[in-house]
């Protein structure tokens, strides 16, 4: 196993970096929050067919080809250009003007009228009439809400 290494005076042989207390762990937090996302596994969801649709990268949103095509902040959920597409808060799902889209119940997904829209289950998403429509992998439930109701 490799070890991250810190400069030195040229001539010198390079040292493996300890960790020499645990303020200076804390010093190094900050760090190691910026690369976690770099070296985390994407998040990714796939159609019916098994064909990539997209993933989630720390709180940004692509499609099949790595096109950024949105991002969560919170409770809000943006399109690449920044305009937003609407908030979930708790159960309630709202558009950008506060119209109220739907709700989630445990893990199934209603309309604003109170129709069946579909669940989820596990890592599968379906529709109303029980059709798989995509998979889902390492998606938090929250996101797996925002690419059914946003995105599909």
């Amino acid at each position: 196993m490799t070890h991250p290494t810190r400069p030195t005076a040229q001539g010198q042989a390079a040292r493996p970096l300890r960790l020499r207390s645990l303020l200076h762990l804390l010093h190094l937090l900050p760090l190691i929050a910026l690369l976690a996302p770099l070296t985390a596994p994407a998040q990714r969801l796939y159609d019916s067919t098994g064909r990539l649709q997209g993933r989630v990268d720390a709180e940004r949103i692509y499609d099949s080809t790595g096109r950024h095509i949105g991002r969560m902040e919170g409770e809000r959920v943006y399109d690449s250009t920044g305009r937003l597409l609407g908030r979930i808060e708790a159960e309630r799902i709202y558009d950008a003007s506060g119209r109220l889209m739907g709700r989630v119940d445990g893990e199934r997904l209603y309309g604003p009228s109170g129709q069946l829209l579909g669940r989820m289950e596990g890592e599968r998403l379906y529709d109303a009439s029980g059709r798989t429509i995509g998979r889902t992998e390492g998606l938090r439930r929250m996101q797996r809400v925002v690419y059914f109701y946003f995105f599909m």
